[in-house]
Formats: C-alpha cells, sequence, structure tokens
C-alpha cells in the first residue's frame, strides 16, 4: 500500500513525493479513516513509527480555507522541541496548501507570540502551559478549533501539565474531535482521557510497551558510577566513531557530571543536553546531533520525547528511567525509519526491582552481557552514592539552644493598667468642687 491508495488531497500526495515518502507506516493506515470519520481517537504507537504524519494527515484533509483568522486545528505537544518539529512537518505538507502554521512555547517572549497568532493561523502547535496564558490573555481565540490533537499524552500529564490541559479544554467549542496519540497508555492516562472523549476508537499498531523488533537490547552489570564510566569509554570505543549514539541519564546534574567525566576525551564531538541549558542552547544541539557535528549526545528523559533524529544507530541507558514507559520510549529513539538500531542499559547495585519491571512491562527479558577483562571496576562511591546511615533507628535530639526569655519586661510607660474611670473624683481632685453642666 502507498500513499496513493488514501484518499488524500492532491497538495498532500505532491508534498509527500517531494518528501521522499511513499509507503504509509501501520499507524498511518489504521488511524487514516478512523480520524476522517470525525470520531475521536486514541492511537497507540510506538515512538518512530510516524504518528506525527498519523494525525496531520487526517487534519490537513477535513481542513477547510475560512477567511477567519482564528486557528481550526490544535496540536498540544509536551516540550519546546517537539514543537518546532511538528511546525517543521506540518510546513512540510502544506508546501502546495494555502495554510498558516505556528508554534508557541515556554521560556520564549510572549508578546511575539501573540503577535504572530493574532496574524491568523489555520493550525497551532504548542506546549499547554503557553497556549493557555495566550488564549487567557485574549490573545488567542479557540472557539473554532475543530481538531484537537494531544501527542505523547501521557508524557504531557507526567510533566504536570494536567491543569493546564484542564483549562485549555474550557476554552474549546463543545463540538471538536480530540485525537490522542502516545508509545504508551497507562490506566491513569486512559481514565482521564475517559472523562473527556466521547466514545473513542482506540488504534493500536502494536501492544503498549512491546519494544520495536528492530532494536537489539542487551545489558551490562555494574556497580557504581566511576565504573559505569570506565564501562561507557569501552563501549564507545567498540562502536567506533561512524555511529551516533543517545546517552540517557537520571538527572540533570548526572548529565553535568558525566559529561564533565569524558568531555577531555572525546572533545567536539560529544554534546549535553537537558531543561537547565538555555532554549538557544537547547535548539542549536539538537540540530548538531542531527547534522553529524556531534555523534554523542547526552540527555535527560525531559528531552526524550523531543529529539526526533532518524539516524541514532546506538542508545545507552547510563541509569535506569524512574518508569518503564519511559524505557520504551528512550530506546525507540534508535531503530526508526526502517533501520535497525542497539540498547545498551547498565545496571547498578540498585537496580534489580527496576530491570524486572521494564522486563514485566515489555514481556520480553534483557539478556545479560559478561563485562569484558579490560573493563575497571571501582570500589569507590561519590557522594550520592553512599549509603545513608542511621543510629538505631532513633530520631536524634538536637542540643537546646541557649537563648533568653521569648519576652521583654516592657518600659513603665507602656504598662497598663485597666481601671474604672470615675468623672465624679476626677472632677473633685481638679476643681475642688464637682463640675455641674450650665456652671459658671
Amino acid at each position: 500500500m502507498n500513499f496513493r491508495d488514501l484518499n488524500l488531497k492532491k497538495p498532500l500526495w505532491n508534498a509527500l513525493d517531494d518528501l521522499g515518502y511513499h509507503q504509509p507506516t501501520t499507524i498511518q493506515i489504521a488511524g487514516f479513516n478512523v480520524m476522517m470519520s470525525g470520531k475521536d481517537t486514541i492511537g497507540i504507537a510506538q515512538t518512530g513509527t510516524g504518528k506525527t504524519l498519523a494525525y496531520l494527515l487526517p487534519c490537513l484533509c477535513m481542513w477547510k480555507f475560512s477567511k477567519d483568522p482564528h486557528p481550526q486545528i490544535l496540536i498540544i505537544v509536551p516540550t519546546r522541541e517537539l514543537v518546532l518539529q511538528v511546525v517543521e512537518q506540518a510546513e512540510q505538507l502544506t508546501t502546495y496548501m494555502n495554510v498558516a502554521v505556528g508554534g508557541v512555547y515556554g521560556g520564549a517572549n510572549m508578546n511575539t507570540q501573540a503577535a504572530m497568532v493574532l496574524q491568523g493561523l489555520d493550525i497551532l502547535v504548542g506546549t499547554p502551559g503557553r497556549i493557555h496564558d495566550l488564549a487567557a490573555s485574549g490573545s488567542l481565540q479557540l472557539k473554532h478549533i475543530k481538531k484537537v490533537v494531544i501527542d505523547e499524552v501521557d508524557e504531557t500529564l507526567s510533566l504536570g501539565f494536567r491543569p493546564q490541559l484542564l483549562n485549555i479544554f474550557e476554552f474549546l467549542p463543545s463540538k471538536k474531535q480530540f485525537m490522542v496519540f502516545s508509545a504508551t497508555l497507562s490506566d491513569e492516562v486512559a481514565g482521564f482521557l475517559e472523562n473527556y472523549l466521547i466514545a473513542p476508537v482506540r488504534v493500536e499498531a502494536a501492544r503498549a510497551g512491546s519494544p520495536l523488533d528492530k532494536i537489539e537490547q542487551y545489558a551490562y552489570q555494574i556497580p557504581n558510577f566511576i565504573s559505569k564510566v570506565n564501562l561507557l569509554n569501552v563501549v564507545l570505543d567498540e562502536i567506533g566513531e561512524n555511529s551516533k549514539i543517545l546517552i540517557f541519564v537520571a538527572s540533570r546534574a548526572l548529565a553535568d557530571l558525566l559529561y564533565e567525566r569524558i568531555e577531555s576525551k572525546y572533545g567536539s564531538s560529544i554534546g549535553l543536553i537537558h531543561s537547565n541549558k538555555a532554549q538557544n542552547f537547547r535548539f542549536e544541539m539538537v540540530r548538531a546531533f542531527q547534522d553529524g557535528e556531534i555523534r554523542i549526545l547526552i540527555a535527560t528523559d525531559l528531552i526524550a520525547r523531543g529529539i526526533d533524529i532518524t539516524d541514532i544507530t546506538h542508545v545507552i541507558n547510563f541509569d535506569l528511567p524512574d518508569q518503564p514507559e519511559n524505557y520504551i520510549h528512550r530506546i525507540g529513539r534508535t531503530g526508526r525509519a526502517d533501520q535497525n538500531g542497539i540498547a545498551i542499559t547498565f545496571i547498578g547495585m540498585q537496580d534489580d526491582a527496576g530491570i524486572q519491571e521494564i522486563e514485566n512491562y515489555m514481556q520480553k527479558t534483557i539478556p545479560i552481557k559478561a563485562l569484558a577483562d579490560h573493563v575497571e571496576i571501582s570500589a569507590e562511591l561519590l557522594e550520592f552514592e553512599k549509603p545513608k546511615t542511621e543510629v538505631g533507628g532513633k530520631i536524634l535530639a538536637l542540643p537546646k539552644r541557649d537563648v533568653g526569655p521569648a519576652f521583654h519586661e516592657k518600659l513603665a510607660k507602656n504598662k497598663k493598667v485597666n481601671v474604672r474611670y470615675n468623672h465624679k473624683k476626677a472632677m473633685r481632685e481638679k476643681y475642688g468642687k464637682p463640675k455641674k453642666k450650665g456652671a459658671k
């Protein structure tokens, strides 16, 4: 089957030909007719299977030109990187259509974005917080929205955007179509959607939680941070220079620490990205990674959904993710666009329960490889790895502070004694006799 078999508009066929897209993916085929019917849709597909195109094509097929400057299609995504990527893909698909596309996100000048929105848009892509801010300020009118897409809905909710989503829903018209997409769908997310979607049709390109078959997975058991760094250097040397490697760590602090430890060895071929970095720095780092200017990128889970690069050869989990669903999103950065990929995971001393949860979620065992003899195992623990000591399970009482009383003695002039005022007595003391009314 190819895109010519789908009931697309001719301008979309021409744009797809220009982009070199000929055969639709499973989620694009399975979801097209459902979304074209106008029914609310929940699409479940692994990362890298074409979810963005899956909702853009039916949205653009159903779009009709209007002189009204307010957007008809609203696409909500969790990160600013994903905003830019969806906007770029929408612009590529509408090369032969008179469709205005714009993106809004936090961290940029709101007045500039408000001016862009007021000029008129057909499709608005944005993060929940900034969309709500613009709608609340009156710069953005959502009453003409016909299609609402929430991409990576589980990540959007896990990042704490639930209040903003609910506020956005208040601005939307009663008649609209929801299209919700994600690689995973937990019970909590399903419960949330149940309250807002009307009889949604669930479309699955793969069972939620199943890894892509074209990704080879294996793991190493390694005790601590320093040993992990030693193993990482060995693994990177074995992989070689003709590769593009994405390394995931658990936190921003660990990302900085790992970068400091290996930057001197890999120099300009390694980069770092996390949410503490400035917006322009993050955009530039993704661009450099995409263009091959750097071949190794250290990142946190927050960035996992915002990196859409087709030629990543390896994903290395330097640390396990907090949730098993995030493991799927991480390894889904490789093995995209019908290419094969490799996912390598480092299992630390405290990770037995975590790796078991991941395997149960995938219903697949991750093979453990033996460490090479030249991998140096260190006994040294960094401060954050050292066990916290307890004294007999008791809370130690702090010594009493030698402090004075809480209040000081008042000055005499500030002392007050409550007495009953006797006017007759006061007049006698002042005038020698009672002062009567009218006396001269």
